[in-house]
């Protein structure tokens, strides 16, 4: 009640203020307003955002440009104030337009915000939509604005069409930020065309026009043209720091550190001085590029103009000199550190002890420690120790120093032969934590928890970081329990779990497929804010259909949703895969259409996964509907998509449309593999049409698409299936001038096919070369008896009987090969007796690979 009295109060007082004003609906008129206006109109559009509140219709007779820019300059969020901009765009009917100055308020706002699209979305309107006049000042200020986010393109289009559309006439100014806009994005080629048309005005170049064209040439690494830009500036007495900086940065980016120290030096004897962070980037470009000789020298440099260098600046020169081994001249910048009164940090003595293991470095850096120094610096440097012990895997020195370091206030502390006349100290938490960190990484969970135990006694409560770590280290163990025992101590501590915390938890559940323990640690992660893991949802999920268990991983993501969490689609597509392994295609082809029907956009590995299972039950035409249900939804089938069908079709025998899934391919620009061919060229020899299948064969090669191995045997069986034994050969040929291996069937359907078309002596060619290639068939193959009965012809025959006597003599043929040939043929005829079947055709190699 009180709340709705003091709005009406508002309202009151807002209406109060606005009926001072004449509503006249002249653009022209000049109203004037006082703040109150103002605060006002901002107050009721933050409470309404939508600018759909009637009170929003009381402002639109007395809006001026001059109110509106007031009003976004004052509006929170970027969101209002476009919501408010597009508001008073709408307001044409009382007169009001936009002028310059609000199009470059808001144009600064988005330009503030990154909004880009937005940015653009804006400028369009000015030349297309909505024209306004500009003023030449103005329009500069809008293209900075375009250049300070990389629309440079945006900022040279609407540059011209200001021009062309007679909405500005501009100036050098006009043109100076066109070219600063222009050289931030290195547009050089433009950069180049604009001077030209600024000569073509017979136009003076200033200061301001050649400082930009020495960025754009910079960036493009157009050194040369630079420094002959920037040698006119000089003579013009326009070169400043800002010039000189942008030179020896670019030199330095692109790595010619000689020419960027020489420019410095230049600059210092002609006066002009380079700032604190130039400075820092070139020392750093310059350690970068392995050249901290000329680093150190700009730092003397950079000390003598007064400036303190940052202890990042130390941190990268040390870095540098122990890169390159110097380790006194490390060490002397260290001492250098104390006379800035800059501190140094634990990755600075990490680096220091790193480079230099040997013990005398340690102790060199000890001594600089004074005595009445606090043990923070002590403590630094010994963690520093600890870091380079777990780093190079020295464990046992980690846990034996840090031993003595807990020991150090005792007076029977037992020191080894180094650290006896050492200062040690007391460690604090990091010093544990880089330990135990080293020992989880080691594998030495047990020991890590005894520190763990060591941490709490001597320093008190550890940090979640530690508890993370340590119950990560468990759950990757699979010790569940206890880690779950680490998170109640967190609890009881008062410390707050991270999401990582859970997320370890959740994983172990999941990798224990423990689907209620998984859901009962969502509950607790819903209350706590935290999102579970994609990779451990779907974890769970695969682990499940892995197991037979689709249908519990389904009522898994199902109480996913119920408590909130949105599952991703791998984990769904992980579910499709698993229902249908199980024989559930239309339980997948449903849970499909539900996350349709529900908003969620499946992507094309998961209907590939519904096609893939349709294809299984040759359901190839409901899946062909899947094809075009994927165009629909605004995705592009990947060729796999259609390879699916396409062998579904073939192996159905319908390979005329497959074809026409072939020429769809072509039309969409989706390239076929070697897979589609092959799969055609088996379809096609399937259904015994060899020439069809050579004419795929032919446009596969003409296209550039190289045929694999499999590639070749399709087409070697197919033909061998079409008996065109002599056409086979010749591909296998050519699959052996390639270097490529067939397997032993591609022997056994060349040798059955030339049987079968009476052709003894190839037969018997293939047969050789099968034989020294390795590939005898054992007794328990199918193709055997195909071998035996071939033996048996070749024995018998004129023409390769000497043949088969010698390939006897060399070893190659089994012994006694003959017996058991007459012991399978007397098995056979004892099979013909039993089911009254000829021997012709008992063996069909042609039938099936």
């Amino acid at each position: 009640m009180a709340l709705a009295t003091t709005q009406k109060l508002k309202l009151s007082s807002l209406f109060s203020v606005i009926a001072k004003f004449s509503y006249s609906t002249s653009p022209h008129n000049n109203l004037h307003y006082d703040s109150s206006v103002v605060d006002n109109l901002v107050a009721v559009f933050t409470q309404q955002p939508n600018a759909a509140a009637p009170e929003l219709n009381r402002f639109a007779p007395i809006l001026t440009p001059p109110l509106v820019e007031s009003v976004l300059t004052r509006l929170p969020t970027w969101k209002l104030a476009f919501s408010f901009f597009q508001w008073a765009s709408d307001q044409h009917q009382h007169g009001y337009r936009h002028s310059c100055y609000t199009y470059n308020t808001i144009a600064s706002i988005f330009s503030r915000s990154r909004q880009t699209t937005h940015l653009k979305t804006i400028v369009k309107d000015l030349v297309e939509s909505a024209p306004c006049s500009f003023t030449p000042g103005a329009l500069g200020f809008l293209i900075r604005c375009l250049g300070e986010v990389g629309l440079a393109q945006e900022a040279h289009h609407l540059f011209d069409e200001m021009r062309v559309k007679g909405l500005c006439v501009p100036n050098d100014y006009c043109y100076n930020c066109l070219l600063e806009a222009l050289s931030k994005s290195g547009e050089v080629d433009l950069v180049e065309a604009r001077l030209e048309e600024m000569k073509g005005f017979g136009w003076e170049f200033d200061k301001f026009t050649l400082t930009p064209v020495v960025q754009a040439y910079c960036k493009a690494r157009r050194f040369d043209q630079a420094l002959r830009v920037y040698d006119g500036m000089k003579e013009k007495g326009w070169v400043d720091a800002r010039v000189c900086s942008m030179l020896a940065l670019s030199f330095s980016k692109w790595g010619d550190v000689d020419k960027a120290f020489e420019l410095v030096e230049r600059m210092e004897g002609e006066g002009v001085r380079l700032n604190e962070k130039t400075f820092c980037v070139l020392i750093h470009g310059f350690v970068k590029e392995d050249r901290v000789d000329r680093a150190l020298q700009l730092f003397e440099k950079m000390c003598r103009v007064g400036f303190t260098p940052p202890v990042s600046l130390f941190d990268v020169l040390i870095g540098g000199l122990c890169k390159s081994n110097d380790a006194q001249r490390a060490l002397s910048l260290l001492s250098e550190m104390k006379q800035f009164g800059v501190a140094p940090d634990v990755g600075i003595f990490t680096k220091l002890i790193s480079a230099f293991p040997d013990r005398s470095v340690i102790a060199k850096l000890l001594e600089e420690v004074p005595e009445d120094k606090e043990e923070k610096t002590l403590v630094l440097i010994y963690n520093a120790v600890l870091t380079c012990y777990v780093n190079d895997g020295m464990m046992d020195e980690a846990c034996r120093l840090l031993q003595m370091m807990i020991q150090s206030k005792s007076s029977d502390v037992q020191m080894d032969d180094f650290f006896k006349d050492k200062r040690l100290v007391f460690p604090n938490a990091a010093s544990f934590s880089i330990v135990i960190d080293g020992l989880l990484t080691n594998g030495q969970l047990d020991l890590a928890l005894s520190l763990f135990n060591d941490l709490k006694q001597f320093v008190g409560r550890p940090s979640v970081l530690i508890y993370n770590n340590l119950i990560n280290g468990l759950c990757d163990s699979n010790r569940l329990e206890e880690s779950r025992e680490l998170l109640r101590e967190m609890k009881e501590s008062e410390i707050e779990p991270t999401h990582f915390t859970h997320n370890s938890i959740y994983g172990c559940l999941c990798k224990r497929k423990d689907v209620l323990g998984a859901i009962d640690m969502l509950k607790v992660m819903r209350a706590c804010g935290h999102e579970p893991w994609i990779k451990n949802s779907t974890l769970l999920v695969k682990e499940l259909c892995d197991h037979g268990r689709a249908v519990e991983a389904c009522d898994f993501l199902d109480s996913m949703v119920q408590l909130g969490f949105l599952p991703d689609i791998v984990s769904y597509s992980a579910a499709m895969g698993g229902l249908i392994k199980i024989q559930e295609v239309d339980r997948a082809l449903n849970l499909l259409r539900d996350l349709c029907s529900r908003g969620h956009c499946p992507d094309v590995v998961a209907f590939n996964i519904i096609i893939r299972g349709l294809c299984k039950v040759n359901r190839a035409a409901e899946a062909e509907k899947l094809l075009d249900e994927i165009v629909v939804k605004g995705l592009c089938p990947s060729v796999l998509s259609y390879n699916l069908l396409i062998d579904s079709w073939c192996k159905s025998g319908s390979v005329d449309r497959a074809m026409s899934l072939l020429s769809r391919m072509s039309e969409e620009d989706r390239e076929p593999n070697v897979v589609t061919y092959s799969t055609l060229v088996d379809g096609f020899c399937r259904e015994r049409r060899p020439d069809d299948a050579l004419l795929v064969w032919n446009e596969m090669e003409k296209k550039g698409c190289s045929p694999n191995r499999v590639a070749f045997m399709a087409l070697i069986y197919g033909l061998c299936m079409c008996n065109r034994p002599s056409a086979a050969l010749q591909y296998l040929r050519e699959m052996e001038q390639k270097e490529m291996k067939p397997d032993s069937f591609i022997y056994i359907a060349l040798l059955s096919a030339f049987l079968s078309d009476m052709d003894l002596a190839s037969a018997f060619e293939i047969f050789k070369e099968m034989v020294y290639s390795g590939f005898f068939p054992e007794s328990h193959d199918k193709s055997y008896p195909v071998v035996m009965d071939a033996m048996d012809k070749f024995s018998k025959d004129h023409r390769t009987s000497s043949g088969m006597k010698d390939l006897s003599e060399e070893g190659k043929l089994p012994m006694h090969w003959e017996t058991s040939y007459a012991l399978l043929v007397n098995r056979r005829s004892r099979k013909v007796d039993q089911i009254g079947m000829p021997l012709s055709k008992e063996v069909d190699v042609t039938s099936d690979k």
